[in-house]
């Protein structure tokens, strides 16, 4: 089905590449690091070394210099057998390592971009906060200026690679709590974990993605050179929105994986399993069902690649990342449910694959931007910039 995407030589190599990683060096274990929530930091590395870390990087920072369709090939066939891999490599390659090379000075570019290409610095992303999802804007980490430096005092909560990153890009306030400015009143901070005042707390008990550590950050005055601050002290928030618009279209790359798998399960099972002395793929119930997940996985799959398409041409792609992420994470819902259904009795137990899928899935209908926020995206757009919030 994939041919439909009229792919290069150069895209079919990069594919293959990460679909023959994932099998070789992931499949073997994903099972037993999803039962015991186990992160695997070896992977990093081996991400590094076949250049999955610095895929959208110019190659003067020591990454491939890669379109954003090849990434997400990449992304997708890694999803299709570990997603909890691929939301390492998802955040990374989307957030900090871009936030970085759009809107860092030169000596951060330096400085970071090329080890974290390799896979020797493993990059996390920090905007959410217990009491700021969705309304990200209304975050409330501070920070005050001490002679050079920042002092960051709050919470952060979500973040993916949190007590394993190297380099975390985090959003705080430096506006005055006299004087709030909203979403024009926040900052963009390189913060590294050796840095006076930064621990870890929390890690997320998830129901999917177990492999992938989730945490809470504590900033207790966290120290942070005034050469970490990353562009204008105003606009860090701006820069994050900027950020998540490529993000999206990672996490659709994630979902459209996991979706593609469960289908590909439920069409091999629906083929072995029999019943009333038939394999169940005779059964019209059980055609329709893989018919219609077919088209769906199909539809937006094709979005989602229309929205990287657009995005190489250099075209703005608020309203497309937010639809081809609506779309992709709804249709692996869609289609995981369905594959349980396939399955039976089967699917609801850890012995099938799309036990785990099912739980993957969820996921990608709420971080970088829920259901319900794309929609609000989506339709802003539709009445062009007048109604268009900061986000």
């Amino acid at each position: 089905m994939r041919e439909l995407l009229e792919l290069t030589e150069e895209q079919l190599e990069v594919q293959r590449m990460a679909r023959d990683f994932a099998l070789g060096e992931l499949a073997p274990h994903s099972a037993a690091w999803d039962r015991d929530a186990y992160f695997e930091p070896a992977v990093v590395g081996k991400l590094g070394e076949l250049g999955f870390l610095g895929m959208l990087l110019p190659e003067e920072h020591g990454g491939l210099g890669m379109d954003t369709v090849t990434y997400l090939l990449a992304l997708e066939a890694i999803s299709a057998v570990d997603a909890s891999v691929a939301v390492l490599m998802s955040v990374h390659n989307s957030l900090p390592t871009q936030l970085l090379l759009h809107n860092g000075n030169d000596d951060q570019r330096s400085r970071y971009l090329g080890p974290m290409a390799r896979g020797e610095m493993l990059g996390a992303f920090a905007l959410s906060e217990p009491d700021a999802g969705s309304d990200a804007a209304a975050l409330r980490t501070q920070a005050v200026r001490d002679g050079d430096d920042w002092l960051l005092t709050g919470t952060k909560a979500w973040v993916t690679n949190g007590n394993t990153a190297d380099v975390i890009v985090a959003m705080a306030r430096t506006d005055s709590p006299g004087d709030r400015k909203g979403a024009r009143g926040i900052g963009a901070f390189i913060v590294t974990p050796d840095m006076p005042g930064f621990s870890v707390s929390k890690k997320e008990d998830k129901m999917g993605l177990r492999a992938s550590p989730t945490v809470q950050l504590m900033f207790d005055e966290l120290r942070v050179p005034g050469a970490n601050l990353l562009g204008d002290p105003s606009q860090g928030f701006v820069y994050a929105m900027q950020g998540l618009d490529n993000g999206r279209l990672g996490i659709g790359a994630q979902a459209i994986g996991i979706a593609g798998a469960a289908l590909d399960h439920a069409v091999a099972y629906a083929a072995e399993r029999k019943q009333f002395g038939r394999p169940i793929r005779d059964l019209q119930a059980i055609q329709f069902k893989l018919a219609t997940m077919a088209v769906r996985v199909q539809q937006a799959r094709m979005l989602l690649y229309a929205a990287a398409r657009a995005k190489d041409r250099g075209e703005r792609i608020t309203q497309f990342s937010s639809m081809a992420k609506l779309a992709c994470s709804e249709t692996a819902m869609f289609v995981t449910t369905e594959a349980i259904q396939v399955f039976g009795g089967y699917g609801y137990v850890r012995d099938y694959p799309v036990e785990r899928l099912f739980r993957d899935a969820k996921v990608t209908e709420i971080y970088e931007g829920t259901s319900e926020i794309q929609r609000i995206v989506i339709a802003r757009e539709l009445y062009g910039p007048d109604a268009r919030a900061d986000r």
